[in-house]
């Protein structure tokens, strides 16, 4: 299969995972990186052995393909628009714009030279939670009517040696994590029609626990606990909580609630773990396991040191393989701005507290099951 050009714009932490893991993809190939750090192109391209340019420099080559786009959540935007302005197709790391204004220039300039915009997270095309829609798809726990879902911790500063566009404008525990929920909600249900919420932030600086600048403070400026209510337009109820306020809870990661049952998923921020699943007045039980290869442990969780599948760049890979197949490709723009559209608006409602509709709507992506998935892989 032909492999198209990927230039990579931004060379921080998670750049060693689209790096280190694009090379198991059919349709991808690394080819440059660049950094407005020259020193850390260098590093990255050094460690696995690619060109080092300028972004400028990047975005003229004409052996890229596809741009992805890994700088920090402020600068997506406008990384983003340069690269189709250069012709370049253009994945992004989530959230891939902050304000709706902004995708929907991204979607203009890429409608109007015919590229397209693919965004993380790609988390839920994960064996996992692949298996956990073909359950939703089958009825196995009826009409989906229902649902929590909780990402709480006490923050990215503990082990973030640089957490400050963590708690700046177009950060915070929605917009960094929520993108992982709303996609695999989204996945599963549907599109969203309405959202409520409360949100604060308690607490006005965050201690650096790492790195050259452990024990500097860093201002917060965003809301850090938000508490949300979400109207599916199918009809499905959902809270969603994303703190970064909490310093232990036992929520279960998502829990959907059902006609016939109830279907517990692991973090939507992994592509694998155990899906559980419970009939009416059954106990909660393992649900079988597909052989989907993006649920095989592939590596070691530097937390924790426990087996983990980590297979980040699936998504890309599929845009890049519906670029030459001529298909829509599973995390697209739509998708992304429906997200996005869903996180502006619950700050939105946590400033006013009034509900507010979204705006867009998307198409639930197509499912990849095994055999779609060991298409991907080389």
């Amino acid at each position: 299969m032909k492999k198209l050009g990927v230039g990579i714009i931004g060379c921080g932490n998670i750049s060693a995972a689209y790096l280190g893991l694009a090379p198991m993809f059919k349709a991808i190939e690394v080819r440059a990186v660049a950094d407005l750090n020259m020193e850390a192109a260098k590093a990255r391209a050094a460690e696995f052995g690619v060109r080092a340019e300028t972004v400028e420099d990047l975005l003229a080559d004409d052996q890229i393909d596809i741009v992805v786009n890994l700088t920090v959540p402020n600068a997506h935007f406008e990384i983003s628009k340069r690269a189709l302005e250069a012709g370049k197709h253009v994945y992004s790391e989530k959230p891939f714009v902050l304000s709706l204004e902004d995708g929907e220039e991204l979607r203009r300039i890429a409608s109007a030279k015919g590229l397209l915009v693919g965004s993380a997270p790609d988390t839920w095309m994960g064996g996992a939670h692949q298996d956990a829609r073909a359950a939703v798809d089958a009825g196995k726990v009826g009409t989906i009517t229902a649902g929590t879902a909780h990402v709480m911790s006490h923050g990215p500063e503990g082990w973030h040696p640089n957490p400050d566009f963590f708690y700046d404008l177009g950060g915070g525990p929605m917009l960094d994590l929520g993108p992982y929920y709303l996609n695999n909600l989204i996945q599963f249900l549907g599109p969203i029609e309405k959202v409520v919420a409360l949100t604060a932030s308690p607490l006005k600086t965050r201690p650096i626990g790492s790195g050259d600048r452990q024990g500097q403070t860093v201002p917060v400026k965003t809301p850090t606990d938000i508490h949300a209510l979400l109207k599916f337009r199918n009809g499905a109820t959902i809270t969603l909580s994303t703190s970064w306020d909490v310093w232990r809870h036992r929520h279960a990661n998502m829990e959907l609630y059902g006609t016939e049952g109830t279907l517990f998923v692991p973090d939507p921020n992994f592509f694998g773990g155990k899906v559980e699943i419970a009939a009416p007045g059954g106990e909660i039980v393992p649900l079988e396991r597909s052989d989907h290869p993006f649920g095989v442990d592939n590596q070691e969780n530097r937390n924790t040191g426990l087996k983990q599948a980590n297979y980040r760049t699936a998504g890309l890979a599929d845009m890049a393989q519906a670029i030459i197949e001529g298909r829509p490709h599973r995390c697209s723009l739509e998708m992304a701005l429906h997200a996005v559209d869903a996180m502006t608006s619950i700050l939105k409602s946590g400033e006013t507290g009034e509900f507010v509709s979204l705006t867009t709507t998307c198409e639930r992506p197509a499912p990849l099951g095994p055999d779609e998935a060991r298409q991907l892989i080389d």
